[in-house]
């Protein structure tokens, strides 16, 4: 099992295979930080080869998942210079943009459970989450261009996210929306009317999770994020190879077992 760090922006809670990580800067709307991102990077690189860890589920506190950049650092990091040359400000931005790469390379599936301000930076992380649910009155939107800045190291993942189209729409007129539109888009895969309707779907989405086998949930993750990547041929080698090691191993023989057997496999959690 692994350490987690030390935290004093996220809140940190883990439930059997299962990892909260909760976004915890209420008085800002959890605006992200640098020293958000830098926590968050380091809880990914924990876990990453923690194979008893299944899922990551990501959410605010306050009533509200993320309300973007923090603007305090960024007006910080412009008022400072550099004494080996390099730009604080690229150094702040492209920090985030490891943290959105390391998200959804991420092993485990990850859940993101969307209230309130789901703006900017917030935007981009529910962009990166395998599965995102939210509340129908939560407010999304890309504001960097009514900021006179840009959305640097987001804008790629929300136009695999949405598509190019609707991606341009959002980025050049700052258009806000609401969960049921985001749901329209593809941002999230389902969308409740109440906390507790929310909390039901997220139960649900974590059963589901749990009688997933974990090793083969991993290998299917690396699988589907490659195709983009990954010249055609090369990648189906690839799969095929790792088929047949499934097929073989443990999870495969089990999961075989157990449906002849018609009982649930030894790794289905409760």
């Amino acid at each position: 099992m692994a350490t987690l760090p030390e935290c004093e922006t996220l809140k940190l809670e883990r439930s059997g295979s299962i990892l909260h990580l909760t976004l915890n800067r209420p008085d800002s709307r959890n605006a992200m930080s640098l020293a958000m991102v830098h926590e968050l990077r380091s809880v990914f690189a924990a876990i990453r080869d923690d194979t008893g860890v299944r899922a990551v589920v990501l959410r605010g506190t306050g009533g509200h998942f993320c309300a973007g950049g923090d603007v305090k650092d960024m007006a910080s990091a412009r008022g400072q210079k550099a004494e080996d040359g390099s730009d604080p400000i690229f150094e702040l931005n492209r920090a985030f943009g490891h943290l959105l790469s390391e998200t959804e390379s991420a092993p485990q599936t990850t859940v993101a459970v969307l209230e309130g301000a789901v703006m900017g930076g917030g935007f981009g992380l529910a962009c990166v989450s395998d599965v995102a649910l939210c509340l129908e009155s939560a407010k999304f939107g890309l504001p960097e261009t009514t900021l006179g800045i840009t959305p640097a190291q987001i804008a790629p993942f929300v136009v695999r996210r949405i598509g190019l189209t609707q991606a341009r729409r959002l980025a050049l007129t700052g258009h806000r929306f609401d969960g049921s539109e985001a749901f329209w888009l593809g941002v999230v895969h389902d969308f409740a009317k109440s906390g507790e309707e929310l909390d039901q779907k997220l139960g649900q989405v974590l059963e589901r999770i749990r009688h997933c086998a974990p090793g083969a949930s991993r290998m299917t993750k690396e699988l589907l994020l490659a195709v983009e990547s990954e010249p055609l041929d090369e990648l189906l080698d690839r799969a095929a190879r790792d088929f047949a090691g499934a097929v073989r191993g443990h999870e495969g023989q089990e999961g075989t077992m157990a449906f002849m057997q018609k009982r649930k496999p030894s790794w289905a959690e409760e």
